[in-house]
């Protein structure tokens, strides 16, 4: 839950002109993430969020990009460590499995990493399958991903 509401924050920060903790809780809670200002400030804190001056002459929140990246990029690997447990490829069809109740922050991360040939993911309990463009594509991203899980 917690990579998917930092993931829902970068979002917002990304689309949106948020300039205090408040205004962020307050959309995260809009989207269904009950959150407190303590969380919040703890998300801001680990996403090394900085506030900007924007085109409007408002102060607003957005991410020191290249430090963000980083540590984003960093968190996404770690779930795939920490709850993949296999991955196949069956034609352009990618398995992954993990352990139980696992599989939606798999696919989350998956889906928040924007693979340029992954056309969808969909998850169950302990399953995950990826639709990649082509076989070639499939068989590549099970290569690097076997290889990310040593």
């Amino acid at each position: 839950m917690k990579f998917q509401r930092q993931a829902k924050i970068l979002e917002l920060i990304e689309t949106n002109e948020i300039e205090t903790q408040e205004e962020l809780s307050s959309r995260l809670r809009l989207l269904g993430y009950e959150t407190t200002q303590a969380t919040v400030s703890r998300d801001i804190k680990e996403l090394r969020l900085i506030k900007i001056l924007s085109p409007s002459g408002k102060y607003r929140y957005a991410t020191s990009t290249q430090e963000a990246e980083n540590s984003y990029a960093s968190r996404l690997q770690n779930i795939f460590r920490e709850c993949v447990t296999s991955v196949a490829a069956a034609q352009n069809i990618v398995v992954i499995k993990t352990f139980p109740a696992l599989a939606p922050a798999a696919a989350n991360a998956i889906d928040a990493m924007r693979l340029p040939n992954a056309l969808g993911s969909i998850s169950g309990d302990d399953t995950v399958f990826i639709a990649m463009k082509d076989n070639e594509s499939a068989v590549e991203f099970c290569e690097a991903t076997k290889k990310n899980l040593k």
